[in-house]
Order: C-alpha cells, then sequence, then structure tokens
C-alpha cells in the first residue's frame, strides 16, 4: 500500500514571522500534540541570529524541553557554520540547511552569494558526517523567487547535483512563496529525483495562491513521498515579500487518505493540534478541512 511521509514544520516555519514572541512553553505543547497525532519528523527550530529572527532565540530550550519525547524526530534549520556549531550541541537532531535557487534571495536571507553558502555547507556536511547526523540541503525559491520571479529549473538541478555529491541525505525543494503551479511542480520534480538518484527528495509547500494541494498531488504524481506542511495553515518567511501560510498538514492528509494513500496519523488529534496552533498565531490560518464538520470529514477518509 502507498505510504508518505509528513514532515511539519508549524513550529519553525509556522511561527517564525509572529510578531509578538510565543512562549517555549507554547512551542514544546504544540510539538508534543503532533507528535500524539503520529507525525514523528517535526522542524522544532532554526538556530539563526536572534535579530534577525527574534522568534526563535529560544532554539536551545525548545530542544532541551522536547528531548523527553521519545517519539519526536526534531529538525532544526541552519543557515551558516554558527547555527551547525549550536546545533551540534544536540544528539540525534537532524539538520535542515538552507539554500537558494536564486542570488537576491540568497543575499536577502542568508547574506551571502549562492556559491558561497555551498562552499560553507560542503565544509559543514564533513563535520555533520564525522558526528553521526542528517542533513538535509533545502533549496528556498525553487519555482519562483519575490526579487528575481520566475526561476530556470536549470538552476535548481545545479544545486540539487552538487548537493547529492556533497553526500546529503535529503533534498528539500520549497516553493518558498507560492508560486509554482502542478504542471512545473511535476515537470521539476521529474527532473530533481532523477538528478537525485537514492537520496531523498521532499517538497516544501506554501499555499499563498491556493495552488498548495493541486502542487502536492502533482509532486505525489512525479514520484515524491516527502512532503513538508504546517498545521492549520500558518508561516511565512520574513524574508520573502508576498508569502502567506504553508499548506496545512490536515488538509494533505485529508488528500492522501481519500486517495487510499497511508499517512500514519491521527486525524482527530491533528486537529487538535491545528486548533492549538491556530489559537497561538495571530496569522489568518489557510487551512480548509480543519473548519468543515470534523465527524463528516473523519467518515469521508475512512470511507
Amino acid at each position: 500500500m502507498a505510504q508518505v511521509t509528513i514532515i511539519d514544520v508549524s513550529p519553525r516555519d509556522g511561527l517564525q514571522t509572529e510578531p509578538d514572541l510565543i512562549a517555549t512553553e507554547d512551542k514544546v505543547k504544540l510539538i508534543d500534540k503532533l507528535t500524539e497525532a503520529g507525525l514523528e519528523k517535526i522542524e522544532v527550530t532554526s538556530f539563526v541570529h536572534p535579530k534577525r529572527v527574534p522568534q526563535m532565540a529560544d532554539a536551545e530550550d525548545v530542544l532541551k524541553q522536547v528531548s523527553h519525547n521519545e517519539k519526536l524526530q526534531a529538525i532544526a534549520l541552519i543557515p551558516n557554520q554558527r547555527g551547525f556549531m549550536r546545533a551540534s550541541a544536540f544528539q540525534g537532531l537532524e539538520l535542515n540547511w538552507a539554500a537558494s535557487a536564486t542570488e537576491t534571495f540568497s543575499d536577502k536571507n542568508l547574506g551571502m552569494t549562492i556559491e558561497r553558502n555551498f562552499e560553507i555547507f560542503n565544509d559543514v556536511i564533513k563535520e555533520v558526517k564525522a558526528k553521526g547526523m542528517k542533513i538535509c540541503f533545502s533549496i528556498a525559491v525553487s519555482f519562483g523567487c519575490p526579487y528575481e520571479g520566475k526561476v530556470d529549473e536549470e538552476k535548481v538541478l545545479e544545486l540539487v547535483e552538487k548537493a547529492v555529491q556533497a553526500g546529503a541525505d535529503r533534498i528539500g525543494i520549497a516553493d518558498t512563496i507560492g508560486i509554482a503551479t502542478p504542471d512545473e511542480v511535476g515537470s521539476l520534480f521529474k527532473k530533481v529525483l532523477h538528478a537525485a538518484g537514492d537520496t531523498k527528495v521532499s517538497f516544501h509547500i506554501h499555499d499563498t495562491r491556493g495552488l498548495g494541494i493541486a502542487n502536492a498531488y502533482a509532486a505525489y504524481l512525479a514520484g515524491v513521498r516527502i512532503f513538508e506542511t504546517a498545521v492549520s495553515g500558518i508561516g511565512g518567511c520574513p524574508f520573502a515579500p508576498g508569502s502567506a501560510g504553508n499548506l496545512a498538514t490536515e488538509d494533505l492528509v485529508y488528500l492522501f487518505e481519500r486517495m487510499g494513500v497511508k499517512t500514519g496519523i491521527n486525524v482527530s488529534k491533528l486537529f487538535e493540534a491545528a486548533d492549538f496552533a491556530a489559537n497561538i498565531s495571530t496569522k489568518t490560518p489557510l487551512g480548509r478541512i480543519r473548519q468543515l464538520d470534523r465527524e463528516r470529514t473523519i467518515k469521508e477518509m475512512s470511507e
């Protein structure tokens, strides 16, 4: 039977643009609710400079407080060598390296060129392997950039090939501003999966223009089996003007379960996590399924 892995990014991507600081205890509670729902791989925080993203200033505290959770495979975003040094103190933590498909976004988001970003990644991954950790190479604005517009597939594929050669454990393709269309998603992922070979590939989905669920389906048809979403559809990137929240995890679960594709997620408990995320966020949730008749929705998923 077909099966997919869903990585929930709501504690990191979902909360990073909140104007008021979310209590560490609430972030931990959200993570606990997500694992109770059956989500094991969760991007819990990012090791970025607190002046750049104040909401993630409690990264160490969050990781210390979720260390009790045996169901959790924690993931943390890192943008540079300093981020890796902080993250490497946590045994078993999976890392997500931030890269970009365009020079302008790389400068705005990371403060360096694409080439320099990869040079640092090439150094960091050696230390990652030496510590027995795993790392994903995530390429932001893979379909479109708020500064440079449409992105050429070849730019993305060049980075994919370099990251695979460097030894990345997973390649992440991100529609950071939610600009992609299903035909573009299908086209790029067929090429990315070929270039990645045996290396795992994931799709990070934003739903700015309401095409997130269609794009997820296109990626699935192309062969993708790992997806990054956020409960309630909260989130956004502080360095990507016009970007909105992520595709809602519960909406993607509904799609796959109706298709007979297993997610391993308890929908009732997922709704509880989605409600909690929506309550601690000031953003308007993009998720749709959560707002419908829940008993009927759960029945539909089992029919």
